[in-house]
């Protein structure tokens, strides 16, 4: 294997000397000459066995937070903050101890089969002990939808009974929140974090298939180690117990309660709908085991020429899943595709605007973020402790996962129709002949799984787009190939790893396509917004009002 050291010398001299002459290329030539070479190296090393799969708090972040480092100094970028490309991140990994039980007024639920439970608190044990249960229908304050579910009811010390998704999702009509494309509303980590904000003591989601876009066996898969951010408070601000429960356990609460369920869920789509309280109590002792690490992400920054106090983001996470000394054979979660290759299109991008000879105008920060495996952690953290300031964040565009199918005639847009900088993507994409598309499903929320909704809860546009759904010589058929085979064979296995033979012509057409949104912003005056529908307006017209 090659050693380390080997390794960063032989990209020193790449980026010394790599596309003809450092810093003396237009952004038509940089755009020409951006292709594969240097991506092919540092996903085949960030993937290789030497990285132990990037597991945050492990020897593998150590290699590979300092591969990064060293990586962008080689290329001229300097540190975002101070004289250190790290930025700290602190954080905890809590696990309930499985002997927990739900008891509901005298009546007592098994653990796994029929809820599953948690505290974000960081504390060894919580207690809720008789809180009384109020159905809050799907648990949305939404303002710009003219949405209250909390309206007119006091749910301090007591425990939310809940939908999953939202009412435009349940309705399938389009002037009801995003129709069947789901909302930052309908999302569960929103749920639980708007009952911590009404002061709730529980609260009991209401699992469904369909809504949810996926089934029991999914949320049985949140029952081992839980990791999260340390805050000032211990994360005490956040509800003591968040919950799932079955669909079968709901029914039967309702009935006990005197209501049927199916009633209640036809009433809670309307604007109309009042908080009901169940006259059931809720009790449920949880012991955790807490420990604490640290993880980093790392940022770099190419000054811009004009306004450098003001910002264009590219964020990819570099973390993957480290080893699994339990299983047979490879135990290495080597994460090739998921993310080492967005990690690697970091490094190309920072070195394609290196090559300009003219320096943007904006500044552009690269953004390698950590735990996104854990919760998209290291992202949450930039976001609540910026860099930079928000408001002079233009925009952002997010890597996760690039899709190694071959060119495209098409660009999928995950979260379609929420900002401006789909009119950018749009030109970028036309000057390659391609058309941009939604994803196939935008009830599942995918736009809220990435490392991008971070940056978006805090109002900045982010952009998350890749390859596509059409190949331009193979057709549908072929994308469509290619996908379920990732997801079935590849996706979070030690089989994630370099393949040479991957087809890299559609990913460096998206690089490129990334390359273009980022100069045009960066070489102008212009401030892309959400549009007015997005749920994330409000607080980015808040934000830029305010200057922070």
């Amino acid at each position: 294997m090659t050693s380390l050291k080997n390794t960063l010398f032989i990209f020193i001299f790449i980026s010394l000397s790599s596309l003809n002459a450092s810093g003396t290329q237009s952004f038509d030539e940089a755009y020409k000459n951006l292709n594969d070479k240097m991506l092919r190296e540092d996903i085949k090393v960030l993937s290789s066995d030497e990285f132990e799969g990037r597991a945050p708090a492990t020897e593998g972040e150590i290699k590979t937070i300092n591969y990064l480092r060293d990586r962008f100094k080689s290329m001229g970028l300097e540190p975002v903050s101070g004289n250190s490309y790290f930025q700290s991140v602190p954080l905890v990994e809590m696990e309930a101890d499985r002997n927990m039980v739900l008891s509901i007024s005298g009546k007592t639920y098994s653990y796994d089969s029929q809820f599953v439970a948690w505290t974000k608190r960081i504390t060894e044990k919580v207690v809720v002990k008789d809180s009384d249960l109020v159905f809050v229908g799907y648990g949305i304050v939404a303002p710009e939808y003219q949405w209250n579910d909390y309206h007119g009811v006091d749910v301090k010390g007591k425990t939310v009974v809940m939908l999953v998704n939202d009412p435009g999702y349940a309705t399938q009509d389009e002037q009801l929140f995003n129709g069947n494309a789901m909302t930052y509303y309908g999302r569960w980590t929103y749920k639980y974090e708007e009952a911590a904000r009404q002061g709730a003591a529980g609260v009991l989601l209401v699992h469904q298939t369909a809504p949810a876009s996926y089934p029991w066996g999914v949320i049985k898969g949140f029952t081992g180690p839980q990791f999260d951010l340390v805050t000032k408070d211990n994360n005490m601000s956040r509800t003591p117990m968040e919950a799932w429960i079955t669909l079968d356990v709901a029914e039967e609460l309702f009935k006990r309660a005197g209501l049927n369920f199916r009633e209640q869920e036809k009433a809670a789509l309307s604007r109309d709908f009042k908080a009901l309280a169940m006259d059931l109590k809720a009790s449920i002792e949880i012991n955790n085991k807490i420990k604490k690490s640290y993880s980093n992400n790392v940022a770099a920054v190419v000054k811009g020429s004009k306004s450098p106090d003001e910002y264009i983001i590219y964020t990819a996470h570099w973390d993957h899943m480290g080893v699994n000394p339990t299983l047979e054979g490879d135990q290495i979660f080597n994460g090739a595709i998921d993310n080492a290759s967005g990690t690697a299109a970091l490094l190309t991008l920072a070195q394609s605007f290196m090559d300009l000879k003219v320096r943007p105008e904006r500044s552009i920060i690269f953004l390698a973020v950590t735990a996104e495996e854990k919760g998209l952690l290291g992202s949450a953290y930039y976001s609540q402790n910026p860099l930079v300031p928000t408001a002079k964040t233009i925009a952002g565009i997010n890597m996760d996962a690039l899709k190694f199918a071959g060119p495209m005639s098409d660009m999928t847009v995950v979260g379609f129709g929420k900002s401006e900088l789909e009119e950018y993507a749009r030109r970028a994409a036309l000057k390659q002949g391609r058309e941009l598309v939604a994803e196939a499903n935008p009830e599942a929320g995918m736009f809220y799984r990435s490392d991008h909704f971070n940056f978006a809860k805090y109002g900045i546009p982010m952009l998350y787009a890749r390859g596509g759904t059409t190949h331009r010589e193979l057709g549908e058929k072929h994308v469509i190939t290619y996908t379920k085979n990732y997801y079935a064979n590849n996706y979070h296995k030690p089989s994630d790893e370099y393949n040479p033979d991957w087809d890299f012509r559609g990913i460096v057409e998206d690089l490129q396509v990334y390359f273009h949104i980022g100069h045009e912003l960066a070489t102008s005056d212009a401030m892309p917004n959400w549009y007015k529908s997005a749920e994330f307006r409000i607080t980015r017209d808040k934000d830029l009002k305010s200057g922070n």
